[in-house]
């Protein structure tokens, strides 16, 4: 059986047609925008995304010279908008994960911070979807129903009122142990749970969808990084990957047990498989390839791919430090409002120490989220799986082993969202039987190990962790 597999991300809608073996039959990647609105403000457009999933399914298709049989989709997230349920009609602009400007909703409901991520898992923080959904109906429209995008694809689609458990546990509405919407946390939100999408399993059949030849059944539905823990094989208690996209998400699985956080991270459903979630800690890096983007779009460099390029031109950062804080910064600090911070230019810094501090901060960030993890989990972390975009920089890589001081394991794909998501649709069509069977083997590309000494790492965090607090100061 073959798989469509859509990935519906910030920068880009990619998608695969994935054989009954793993195999990769084709590939299609279309290009989707965001624009920023003011100094916290970023939107897409809700129309573009779904022509994304639509032309980017075709094209796979195309590629592949074969049909599908059965189709998976994995989400942003935290990103919402307000639509038309009669006619799925957007409302407003879909108002993505990166967007700040629900921070004023954070700060007039601080007195109950501790009480919401008892209930959900989740910090207070304007990065999660009810925060925004509160800001949109206060600030947008009143009309229609608020949802995280996946609802609206689905639906438009030809599938349910309807979203997975662990996009779900990524609101700040859903009562972690439960898996249901809390009462308690929408009413804190302003949200009606009435209003709410069921709660769905994320391998199982939610609709059908005619948009990609016959009638398909949609079957695979995750949060996209919930869809890379799994892709990557993260199935035991402690292992962890990181995606290094748009953004940089670490994820530790915790198995079935909803723990909560006391280091700064997160905790959410991983998936829900017949009822039975399994959980996990996950910590973010707002600005990851966002901010090798950034680089490029300022001529630092030509194009974000030249970013070992132009980091090789020297031999190491010349003692500039960069804090990826251009969107604010996630866990463990959750401080919508720090900025980013370049520190130790002096008159001979050059491209290369940029564009080397920026690899180096992202690694660096990543590596501090490792150890809330580590805190939490009560040992370090063995490994690190990671996958996405980012991971072709042979340099950003390495740095991570670096302070890391551990082995990361580059996943052999960099669509790592796209295979975990068509290896739930796999299993809930009935074409497996287990999740096992349905990852199949894990391929690893490379093993990167530390280069540089455990002091010298130490030396490098505390640096960027001075560095830091004065991005908290700002």
């Amino acid at each position: 059986m073959n798989i469509l597999a859509l990935d519906q991300g910030t920068s880009a809608t990619k998608a695969l047609l994935v054989g009954p073996g793993g195999e990769v039959l084709g590939r299609g990647e279309v290009p989707v925008r965001t624009r920023s609105v003011g100094e916290s403000g970023v939107e897409a457009d809700p129309e573009e995304l779904l022509e994304s999933v639509l032309a980017a399914g075709a094209a796979t298709l195309a590629a592949a010279g074969a049909p599908a049989h059965a189709v998976a989709l994995a989400n942003q997230g935290e990103t919402v908008l307000a639509w038309d349920r009669a006619t799925g009609t957007p409302l407003t602009p879909a108002i993505v994960w990166q967007d700040r400007r629900a921070a004023s909703v954070c700060e007039r409901l601080a007195g109950r911070a501790l009480e919401l991520a008892a209930i959900t898992g989740l910090p207070l923080d304007p990065y999660f979807a009810a925060p925004k959904m509160t800001w949109l109906r206060e600030n947008l429209t009143t009309g229609g129903v608020v949802t995280t995008t996946d609802t609206w694809l689905l639906n438009r689609l030809g599938a349910g009122y309807v979203t997975d458990a662990a996009t779900a546990s990524r609101t700040m509405l859903l009562d972690l142990d439960g898996v249901t919407w809390s009462p308690a946390a929408c009413a804190a939100f302003g949200l009606d749970p009435a209003e709410l999408p069921t709660v769905a399993d994320c391998a199982c059949i939610v609709g059908e969808t005619s948009s990609f030849g016959g009638d398909l059944p949609i079957a695979g539905i995750a949060v996209d990084q919930q869809a890379a823990l799994l892709a990557e094989r993260c199935l035991a208690a402690g292992d962890a990957k990181c995606t290094y996209g748009t953004g940089a998400f670490l994820l530790v699985t915790t198995g079935d047990s909803a723990a909560r956080s006391s280091c700064g991270l997160s905790s959410s459903v991983a998936w829900r498989l017949s009822g039975a979630a399994t959980y996990c800690l996950d910590g973010q890096v707002y600005t990851a390839g966002a901010a090798v983007r950034w680089l490029a779009d300022l001529g630092v460099l030509e194009a974000p791919a030249s970013l070992d390029a132009v980091a090789q031109t020297v031999p190491d950062a010349g003692g500039v430090i960069f804090v990826p804080a251009l969107a604010g910064l996630g866990a463990p600090h959750w401080a919508p409002g720090a900025r980013g911070v370049f520190t130790g230019l002096h008159l001979g810094t050059q491209r290369g120490h940029l564009a080397r501090a920026v690899a180096e901060g992202i690694a660096a960030s990543v590596a501090l989220l490792a150890r809330a993890a580590a805190g939490d989990l009560g040992a370090p972390l063995a490994s690190l799986r990671v996958d996405g975009g980012l991971t072709r920089s042979r340099l950003l890589m390495q740095a991570q082993a670096d302070v890391l001081q551990r082995p990361v394991l580059i996943y052999r794909s960099p669509d790592a969202t796209a295979l975990g998501v068509a290896a739930l649709a796999r299993l809930g069509v009935g074409d497996a039987g287990s999740l096992a069977e349905a990852l199949g083997p894990a391929e690893l590309e490379e093993v990167v190990e530390p280069a540089i000494s455990a002091d010298f790492a130490a030396e490098r965090i505390v640096a960027f962790q001075s560095v830091t607090d004065l991005a908290l100061g700002l």
